[in-house]
C-alpha cells in the first residue's frame, strides 16, 4: 500500500469518562472505533462525488457524444467481475468505484473512454488495498477486462485520473462505515458473529455499487441503510436499540435514512429477482489463452485451455481507447 491518507488524524476532545453506546464506561476497543467513526464522520464528505456531476449523468441520454447512467452502472459491473475474477477484496471493488465516480462526476467524458477510464480506476484501488505479489500485469489486466487500449493509453489516463482526483485515493467509503458499524454492533451484544454476516453485508453493498444513484448517498447513511435492513430481517431486539445508539451518535437523520434504506431494499428485491443480470466471470474466461493461463498467478479462477493467440493477432495502433483523443472537459 503506496499512498497514506491525504489527512491526519485531529484531536478529539471526548470526556475522560465517557460514555459507551449503552451508557457503561467505554473499553478501549469501544472508545478506539468510536473515535475512528467520530473522524470518518467529519471527513466523508470530503470523497463523495460532485451531486451536480452525478445529475448530469442521470439526465444525460444513450448516445455515443455523451456518458450515461446505464454505461457507467455497465462498467461498475464489469469492475464487480474483475474483482472476483483476480479474487481481490470488497475494499478494492467499493474503491474503484469511488474513483470513477468521483471522476465522471467531474468531468466529461466521451462512453468510448469509459473503459479506460474503468481499469485504471480499479488498477490504482489494487495498488492501494492488495498486497503487491497478487497485483497482475498491467498487460493481463488490459486482456483480461476486454479493454481495447495499450498500455501507454491507460498509463496517460491514470495520469489524468490522479490529477484530477489530487491524488486523493484513499477513501472513506460506504464500506468503511460498514466495517465499524459491524464492530460496534459485534462489541454490545453476546449474539454470534455468523448472525450478522459481514460478507452478506458487503455483497447487498457491491449490488448497490452497480446503481449510479447510490453515490449520492453519504457513506454512513448507506452503510446504516444495510444494516438496519439486515437487523430487522434477523429480528434481533438487541442489535435493533444498537443500531438506534448508532444513528444517534452519527446524527442521522431518521427521514434521510428512511429514504436510502426505501431504495436499498428495492435495489436489493430487484437484485434478488431472476430477471436481474449479475456480473459473471464468463466473459473474462475466453480471452484467456494456455500460455496466459500458465502465468496467471494461482489465486485466480482456473480457466479452459484455449489455442494460443498469435502475437500480432491484435493490432493495439487501432485501439479505440488511443489516447490521442483523451480530452477530458471539467463539468460545469
Amino acid at each position: 500500500m503506496f499512498f497514506s491518507f491525504p489527512f491526519e488524524e485531529q484531536e478529539i476532545n471526548f470526556p475522560s469518562k465517557m460514555k459507551d453506546l449503552c451508557g457503561e464506561e467505554l473499553s478501549n476497543e469501544v472508545f478506539k472505533l468510536l473515535k475512528q467513526l467520530h473522524l470518518h464522520l467529519e471527513q466523508e464528505v470530503n470523497f463523495l462525488p460532485k451531486e451536480a456531476g452525478l445529475n448530469l449523468l442521470e439526465a444525460a441520454p444513450e448516445n455515443d457524444k455523451s456518458m450515461s447512467a446505464k454505461q457507467r452502472d455497465a462498467q461498475v459491473e464489469d469492475l464487480w467481475s474483475l474483482t472476483k475474477f483476480f479474487g481481490f477484496n470488497t475494499e478494492t471493488f467499493v474503491l474503484a468505484v469511488n474513483l470513477l465516480d468521483r471522476f465522471l462526476a467531474k468531468m466529461k467524458v466521451q462512453p468510448k473512454h469509459l473503459s479506460c477510464i474503468g481499469i485504471c480506476c480499479f488498477n490504482i484501488a489494487a495498488r492501494v488495498v492488495e498486497k503487491e505479489c497478487n497485483i497482475p500485469s498491467t498487460h493481463d489486466i488490459i486482456r483480461i477486462s476486454q479493454c481495447k487500449c495499450t498500455i501507454s493509453d491507460l498509463t496517460r489516463m491514470e495520469k489524468i485520473i490522479s490529477e484530477k482526483l489530487m491524488f486523493q485515493f484513499k477513501a472513506i467509503t460506504a464500506l468503511t462505515f460498514l466495517h465499524l458499524y459491524h464492530a460496534v454492533a459485534l462489541s454490545h451484544t453476546s449474539e454470534r458473529k455468523e448472525i450478522l454476516n459481514l460478507e452478506k453485508l458487503e455483497a447487498q453493498l457491491k449490488a448497490c455499487h452497480c446503481r449510479l444513484v447510490f453515490s449520492k448517498a453519504k457513506p454512513s447513511v448507506l452503510a446504516l441503510s444495510l444494516l438496519t435492513l439486515e437487523i430487522e430481517s434477523l429480528k434481533s431486539l438487541d442489535l435493533f436499540e444498537i443500531a438506534q445508539r448508532v444513528q444517534q451518535y452519527s446524527k442521522i437523520d431518521d427521514k434521510e435514512l428512511f429514504y436510502w434504506r426505501e431504495l436499498v431494499s428495492k435495489c436489493l428485491a430487484d437484485y434478488s429477482s431472476p430477471e436481474c443480470c449479475k456480473p459473471n466471470l464468463k466473459k473474462l474466461v475466453w480471452i484467456v489463452s494456455r500460455r496466459t493461463a500458465q502465468n496467471l498467478h494461482s489465486s485466480y479462477y482456473s480457466v479452459p485451455e484455449l489455442p494460443t493467440i498469435p502475437e500480432g493477432a491484435w493490432d493495439e495502433s487501432e485501439s479505440e481507447d488511443s489516447c490521442e483523443d483523451m480530452s477530458c472537459e471539467e463539468s460545469e
